[in-house]
């Protein structure tokens, strides 16, 4: 009996078939071989095309057909994790009306600074646990300012995996952890905003009906079942935004659990079972996979932009012939603080744990005489390290200690030097799995159809490929060398401000 997942990125579309009753996945597939393209008509904007997504998860389904040379009708349930905060809109014969607004587009950012003063700062922190932002429905706001006569065609608004999910189902709903996403969700009244809705002028007869993450989400039809090389009638049974469902794929799901991701950007992610925010919004708040009314289960999410795109960066300024573990190896060679070089690595963008400023990357105290490629090449693995670090102060700064952090073994946490600076720095044992995202949502849909009767059932056979424990016994020079880089850092934002 097998389960199928999929990932819905902006770079890419990853499926994994899942045998549930070995706990494995059996085959997985990415499409297409290189990244998405993302549409960027001005500057802060960026958009793709829905049929791209359902393009590519059809060509990833039919390899996974082919490789695993298995029944479509052994397929008993489909799961789907996607890129969080985009934004599709669709007639009332679900056409896609315009590209979709994905999750890293800035054009809505002052419509929601506007409805986060005119709503009132507390009670938005107090409702929906964040600002209105530049989220789902400030960008649904963007489109009835700036094309009325697109919105007035609108039939139904949702998220990018709302709409793989209609198309293969033919249905248009979502979930409450979407709305929440989207900031659209009041946790106080336990139903879609009338705040939000209010401010911004937006109908609710727009929102998709609602559907729970776990259960029956619609069944697969005819055409979509030909399409994909897929048995008619197949049930979808889960749905969550990628970073909800990489932290159940890495089976964090009770308050103080953490996972972490640390690929382009990084994540940190824990869950509480109290209602928290932070009143700087440095972090946001969502309601987590398994949260329902009865049962308080909220994901506390951090961000952190610059980081595996920091080691890709010097990976290239270095040569692409070099592999990443080849620089893993090089940095070893270096000291535990790189001889004095320090990397600040916030060069992607405005930071949200830095209260949005946008300080940009550099290298601070390097010296011509000492430094080498090693000392290069570590530094920027302490100093993304050491910004997880700051992270992890913020999320503890809301009574979060994280004692284990979870993540999949992957990216930057394929390196000894990151991961045993993290640990040691973060006083957390770091557990690495083998699994992923699409293999997460595999995982969930067998738990939405029954076939796993619990979460602990679930995650009977999920691998542990190893733990890093801190260091105990160099602690002192890990802390002085992120001391160094917490006064720097702090320079930086004083001179920002």
């Amino acid at each position: 009996m097998y389960t199928l997942g999929y990932d819905v990125g902006s770079s890419s579309v990853k499926a994994a078939l899942f045998d549930t009753q070995k706990g494995v996945a059996v085959a997985q597939s990415t499409f297409p071989r290189n990244e998405m393209p993302i549409i960027a008509v001005k500057a802060g904007w960026a958009e793709q095309d829905p049929a791209m997504w359902w393009d590519a998860a059809k060509n990833a389904t039919r390899e996974i057909l082919y490789s695993s040379r298995i029944n479509p009708s052994d397929i008993k349930a489909i799961g789907i994790s996607y890129q969080m905060h985009g934004l599709v809109v669709v007639d009332k014969n679900k056409n896609v009306l315009r590209p979709s607004i994905i999750w890293c587009d800035s054009r809505a950012v002052e419509i929601g600074d506007r409805a986060f003063d005119a709503i009132g700062h507390q009670r938005c922190l107090q409702r929906m646990l964040n600002s209105p932002g530049n989220f789902t429905a400030s960008k649904l706001r963007w489109v009835k300012e700036n094309e009325p006569d697109l919105f007035a065609k609108i039939d139904k608004f949702m998220l990018p995996g709302d709409y793989l999910a209609m198309k293969l189902t033919g249905e248009v709903r979502t979930t409450m952890s979407g709305l929440s996403e989207g900031i659209l969700w009041d946790f106080i009244s336990n139903k879609v905003s009338d705040l939000v809705l209010s401010q911004y002028e937006i109908q609710e007869n727009l929102v998709a009906d609602m559907v729970p993450t776990f259960g029956d989400q619609g069944e697969l039809t005819s055409s979509a079942a030909s399409e994909f090389g897929l048995k008619a009638g197949t049930k979808l049974t889960y749905r969550a935004g990628d970073q909800p469902n990489n932290a159940f794929s890495l089976n964090v799901l009770e308050p103080g659990q953490v996972a972490a991701t640390a690929g382009t950007s990084g994540v940190v992610y824990g869950i509480s079972d109290v209602i928290r925010y932070d009143p700087q919004m440095r972090v946001n708040t969502f309601a987590h996979v398994n949260h329902s009314k009865d049962k308080n289960r909220f994901g506390i999410l951090l961000c952190i932009n610059g980081t595996g795109i920091s080691y890709s960066w010097i990976r290239k300024l270095i040569g692409d012939s070099v592999s990443y573990s080849e620089l893993n190896t090089l940095a070893a060679e270096s000291p535990i603080g790189s001889k004095g070089l320090r990397f600040i690595n916030f060069g992607n963008g405005a930071e949200r744990m830095l209260i949005n400023k946008d300080l940009g990357a550099s290298f601070e105290r390097l010296n011509f005489n000492i430094h080498r490629r090693a000392e290069v090449v570590r530094s920027v693995l302490e100093g993304v390290a050491f910004s997880f670090k700051y992270g992890i102060d913020i999320i503890e700064e809301l009574e979060m200690k994280a004692s284990e952090i979870n993540a999949g073994h992957a990216n930057m946490f394929l390196s000894p030097v990151f991961t045993k600076t993290l640990a040691t720095l973060s006083g957390a044992t770091i557990n690495m799995y083998d699994t992923d995202g699409s293999v997460g949502a595999a995982r969930a849909a067998a738990v939405g159809a029954g076939i796993y009767r619990s979460f602990e059932e679930a995650f009977t056979n999920l691998r542990k490929i190893m733990t890093v424990e801190p260091d105990e016994g160099k602690k002192e020079a890990y802390l002085s060398a992120y001391s160094d880089w917490l006064d720097l850092l702090k320079l930086k934002l004083k001179s920002k401000s």
